[in-house]
């Protein structure tokens, strides 16, 4: 049984197959040491093996492979009747020296990888503490969101999802800071914070933009992390009243929304284009809202661009409409994990930005016993 961080191979990054590496190496030095003549050494073999090691393997199989090489130059020397030349330890104590320095390596990297371990234990932390998973199920919605890192080790990014049930309906968010780094963050945490208040508060969803641009323009002014000009925030609201059969959106430029409809994908276009969250004092033009009819069966799926600016090894971007349609999904769950598996298709698994997505289904009442309020 391995301790843990002991594991028989480094962290599972790599195919298993490349942890035989070290073994091969020794198995070519002894196939090149015995099928040549003796003043042909493949000693480099046998060195370079245990520093490989060290890189893909744990503490014990690094020494069994510096074990192993030592023994096979040895046998080598044997095989070559070099055992009482003087000369030719050489090689072997070259071969011991970087045995023994891939055991010194292979800690160094071991503590490195727990450091890496526990950052990213930590942001991953962070990022349910930021962005938690919203309810499977409000009403008559089912609900799923997810999030991709662009970066396997990175968990935190500029993109954000909340879903808010209120007085007024359900309450969505989906939004991307530009920024970058611990400023972005900041400002996700900003921008949820006063999204989560002002759903409650504002009865409007133009009065819900509104709140949170004021709340995101005072934090700007007040912190030294956040760039007034960099950190502006792309984002849609949606709101879906009781009984769930219509959306209004607020669109303050980020990628149109899709309705899907038994196979069809309808792109949800602003009627009129509205800057950024952050950049209101550039414009004087209200926020207009848009309602569209949201029918027993549709699906909503709200995402940020790294979706869309995703690209192919050709530099075509990913088009959620021409791959979803014709598609019947049966909930959000399923519609989100078409979307990410059908984008890493895409580009091979090389995605250039992080995706946030949120998707919600309009499956009709529940069929538990309603409680009548009294109104």
């Amino acid at each position: 049984m391995t301790r843990p961080g002991e594991d028989r191979a480094r962290p599972g990054v790599l195919p298993r197959g490349v942890c035989l590496l070290p073994f091969l190496l020794l198995a070519v030095g002894i196939v090149l040491d015995v099928g040549t003549p003796r003043d042909i050494s493949a000693a480099a073999c046998f060195s370079a093996a245990p520093i490989v090691a060290a890189a893909l393997l744990s503490l014990r199989g690094t020494v069994l492979v510096g074990l192993a090489a030592c023994a096979a130059d040895l046998a080598v020397l044997a095989h070559h009747g070099l055992l009482t030349d003087r000369g030719a330890y050489s090689d072997w104590v070259s071969v011991a020296t970087m045995a023994a320095l891939a055991v010194v390596l292979n800690r160094v990297l071991h503590r490195r990888d727990m450091r890496l371990r526990s950052v990213s234990g930590i942001a991953a932390a962070v990022q349910h503490a930021v962005l938690p998973q919203p309810p499977p199920r409000i009403g008559a919605l089912r609900i799923a969101a997810r999030y991709e890192a662009a970066q396997t080790d990175a968990q935190l990014g500029g993109d954000l999802y909340a879903v808010q049930d209120t007085p007024y309906g359900v309450r969505c968010l989906i939004g991307d800071v530009r920024g970058k780094g611990m400023g972005a963050v900041e400002a996700v945490t900003v921008v949820l914070g006063a999204f989560r208040d002002g759903a409650h508060r504002e009865p409007t969803l133009t009065g819900l933009a509104q709140w949170i641009e004021q709340t995101l323009l005072r934090e700007l002014a007040q912190r030294e992390g956040l760039d007034q000009v960099e950190d502006f925030t792309t984002a849609v609201l949606a709101e879906i009243p009781r009984p769930g059969d219509r959306v209004r959106l607020v669109n303050r430029g980020h990628p149109a929304p899709l309705l899907l409809l038994e196979g069809a994908v309808r792109p949800l276009e602003p009627s009129r284009p509205a800057l950024p969250l952050g950049l209101a004092p550039l414009g004087t033009d209200s926020t207009p809202v848009d309602t569209v009819a949201f029918p027993q069966g549709a699906g909503l799926l709200l995402y940020t661009d790294g979706v869309t600016e995703a690209r192919d090894m050709s530099g075509t971007f990913y088009d959620p409409v021409g791959r979803l349609t014709g598609q019947r999904l049966r909930g959000p769950d399923e519609l989100l994990a078409v979307v990410v598996a059908d984008v890493h298709r895409h580009t091979r698994g090389r995605i250039g930005d992080d995706m946030a997505l949120l998707a919600l289904t309009h499956t009709g009442p529940t069929r538990t016993t309603r409680t009548t309020r009294p109104s």
